[in-house]
């Protein structure tokens, strides 16, 4: 086994601890950019993500590691500081989004393959130069009335997934594998919980063909959780115990750690959620959060793309990365929220 991956991913998942996700592609955070009257430029990007990397006690107390784009990777902050090196003197690990994207899957309407195997080790390579300590890759599950996930999707998504994390661990690399069924559509959440089982099953499958040492991995799961548009939606409780539920039925006890997705729940939602499950079951392995909307939010609309109002996003980012904090530990509740 390979001891230095496995010390890696040990410490992305400290008690307490969890990743901070701004790996947001070019297209996403203009997007996001938009939402707030902001121009979204090369300076700009890097302006708001030195902003978070700079919020020094948050990220110290709070942040293991955090997910970058490409870009961003390769910039250096206002003062000529690589942004890697930024986030490294918070004592937090840097990383890279490493896939190319989901993309169609032929003849499966509305299903989709994750790409980006073709010069991977190359990438991971460069990407070990420049300063990154693990990897992320997503693929998308998705749910549908007409019959999705097809086999051909779960299987497709699983081997490739593995194939990234048999390369990344090769090179170097922590592979964060993220099977990521999504919440958009009307179905329950017995639903969900049926798709992430056989998701889940078919990734750790796929994991062992590859010969993966799940000691230097981490997961980055969706929670069972209803449909965004279900008639009836799953309270905390039902999502904390269906979520580990299926956890226990399908991670190995040899992963270091589980940090879940936002996946499109509001701030508070997705900080409720991880705090029931830390603090009502037993579990072989730390359950975290690898967030982006739900730490990032409230941060940006504080910011506004304005330099005047960078203290007012460092607390709200502060404050989302203490109460996320608290979470991962099975403390928090909503009285935490104004205190």
């Amino acid at each position: 086994m390979n001891n230095e991956l496995a010390k890696v991913a040990a410490a992305i998942v400290a008690p307490g601890k969890g990743i901070l996700a701004a790996d947001e592609s070019t297209g996403t955070i203009k997007k996001r950019f938009d939402t707030i009257d902001t121009v979204s430029t090369t300076d700009s990007r890097r302006d708001y993500r030195e902003m978070l990397f700079r919020t020094s006690d948050a990220m110290e107390k709070h942040i293991s590691g955090v997910i970058l784009f490409d870009e961003t990777l390769r910039q250096k902050a206002a003062d000529g500081t690589p942004l890697a090196k930024v986030i490294s003197d918070t004592g937090a690990f840097p990383g890279i989004k490493v896939d190319a994207g989901a993309k169609p899957l032929a003849g499966r309407a509305g299903e989709t393959v994750t790409e980006g195997l073709d010069g991977l080790r190359e990438r991971v390579a460069e990407y070990v130069e420049l300063g990154a300590k693990f990897a992320k890759w997503r693929a998308v599950i998705n749910i549908g009335s007409d019959g999705r996930p097809s086999h051909t999707s779960i299987h497709s998504n699983a081997h490739a997934l593995a194939r990234y994390a048999a390369i990344c661990q090769e090179g170097g690399l922590v592979p964060i594998v993220e099977p990521e069924v999504l919440m958009d559509g009307d179905h329950d959440i017995d639903k969900c919980y049926a798709v992430t089982e056989w998701a889940l099953k078919e990734l750790y499958q796929e994991l062992f063909y590859a010969k993966v040492e799940l000691e230097g991995t981490i997961l980055k799961p969706n929670m069972v959780i209803s449909g965004t548009e279900a008639q009836t939606r799953a309270g905390v409780e039902e999502v904390a115990e269906k979520t580990v539920r299926v956890l226990k039925n399908c991670v190995p006890a040899a992963v270091p750690g589980i940090c879940f997705l936002s996946g499109g729940q509001s701030d508070l939602e997705a900080t409720a959620h991880l705090s029931a499950m830390n603090a009502g079951y037993d579990m072989p392995w730390g359950l975290s959060f690898s967030y982006g909307r739900a730490l990032q939010h409230a941060a940006l609309n504080a910011w506004g793309g304005e330099a005047s109002n960078v203290d007012a996003a460092q607390a709200a980012f502060r404050k989302r990365a203490h109460m996320n904090s608290l979470a991962a530990l099975g403390k928090w509740s909503e009285a935490s929220e104004n205190e």
